[in-house]
């Protein structure tokens, strides 16, 4: 069985699991069975301030029946009136959504969806939401009565991963493609003519040898940050819950620069990190920084003689947050070309500025828009032509707290 047929069983089996997990939820949700729940065996009936409902008997059982709340069903729940006020969220609803729950209540599709619905139906609607991150929900809704009133209960699925995997796999066919055609092709000339005319030739297999390195990196990195990408867009709805420590972040930064050559090191300048904590993913905030500096490394060189210098410092800002600037005084960006930057395989052409011959992958951007994303943050980007180029990225959290801005 091919691949794409595979996939295709696999999101019918789901949908169809669904479909019947909605129609037994929404059976026992507005199907009008008791709201009482058995507190013991011989103990009284007590009703529950959010609603319980209670399972079918099973027919051959003799005792009390078994009952279970709707925030223990296993599944995203929230019931909506029919003019799409939310009457109820299930705990799973609240725990997997957060405050991106209220954003999905009021999309278009969906309180469309809810107007539309008959009585005794199930309707399906993909929930597609960019803020503050890309996110895409599958609900199913079955119309009933809530407490003696028209409403009806959506089941809720998040479809976020299996959708950024879709779209990765047609960035990969539309751009890493054409990507990898131009080393891919170099390398094979390169092949011919050692097998061919410069079989015997030392030297010049030696210059074609060093080609091809360069060229088998430059696949190899576009790989490896097309593989990162993905796994990044994948957890971008959910934000990261480890502490990062803002000491223990620059000694990392450092120790990864080492790597460098020599003279990439010596231009960069690390002032002290200010003291504190924030909440986020630590290796990816180290991700981030890396790949400014590496971008800064790349394109941020003034033409000789002059000395190139990238200054990365931090400090926290008196409204809220933490900003960590990593500054150049190389050749600087046309304003017409900040705004695209972060977007996935887009480089400034070298008449507009860009210095050095390593094209780069065009991903490094990118993988830092996500990242951030993931974290409530930002990043600012001001440049001035001849002067260098400054990358601000902003964090939400306080000095003396490791929390979220509410």
């Amino acid at each position: 069985m091919s691949c794409r047929g595979a996939g295709r069983e696999w999101e019918n089996g789901v949908t169809a699991l669904v479909l019947m997990v909605a129609g037994l939820v929404a059976g026992a949700v507005v199907g009008g069975y008791a709201v009482y729940l058995v507190t013991s065996s011989s103990g009284p009936l007590r009703r529950l301030p959010y609603y319980p409902v209670r399972s079918r008997a099973d027919p051959v059982a003799s005792g009390d029946e078994d009952t279970v709340t709707v925030d223990e069903l296993p599944v995203a729940l929230v019931v909506l009136s029919r003019g799409g006020r939310l009457l109820h969220a299930g705990a799973r609803a609240q725990a997997e959504f957060a405050e991106g729950l209220g954003t999905l209540i009021r999309h278009p599709a969906l309180q469309r969806a809810v107007a539309e619905l008959q009585p005794g139906s199930i309707r399906e609607v993909r929930i597609e939401a960019d803020v503050p991150v890309r996110r895409v929900v599958q609900g199913f809704a079955r119309a009933g009565s809530w407490h003696g009133h028209p409403a009806c209960v959506v089941v809720l699925l998040d479809a976020t991963a299996h959708d950024a995997l879709d779209r990765a796999r047609s960035d990969f066919v539309a751009h890493a493609s054409h990507e990898l055609r131009t080393p891919l092709a170099a390398l094979i000339g390169f092949i011919e003519t050692l097998q061919g005319p410069a079989a015997n030739d030392a030297v010049a297999r030696q210059k074609f040898l060093a080609i091809m390195a360069r060229q088998a990196a430059r696949m190899q990195r576009l790989i490896d940050r097309l593989l990162y990408l993905s796994r990044v867009q994948m957890l971008e709805h959910q934000r990261p819950q480890g502490q990062v420590v803002l000491s223990d972040l620059f000694a990392r930064l450092n120790d990864e620069l080492q790597g460098k050559p020599a003279e990439d090191r010596a231009a960069v300048i690390i002032h002290p990190a200010p003291a504190g904590t924030l909440r986020g993913d630590a290796d990816q905030i180290l991700q981030v920084l890396v790949n400014l500096c590496e971008n800064a490394l790349r394109y941020g060189r003034p033409a000789p003689p002059a000395v190139a210098r990238i200054d990365i410092g931090a400090h926290w800002q008196e409204g809220g947050g933490l900003a960590i600037s990593v500054r150049d005084n190389g050749p600087g960006i046309e304003a017409r070309h900040l705004p695209r930057l972060t977007e996935r395989f887009y480089r400034v052409s070298q008449s507009a500025g860009r210095r050095g011959a390593d094209q780069g992958t065009g991903l490094g951007l990118a993988i830092v828009r996500h990242i951030l994303d993931r974290h409530g943050g930002r990043l600012d980007i001001t440049s001035t032509p001849g002067q260098g180029t400054c990358f601000t990225v902003w964090l939400p959290g306080m000095p003396d707290s490791a929390c979220f801005p509410a």
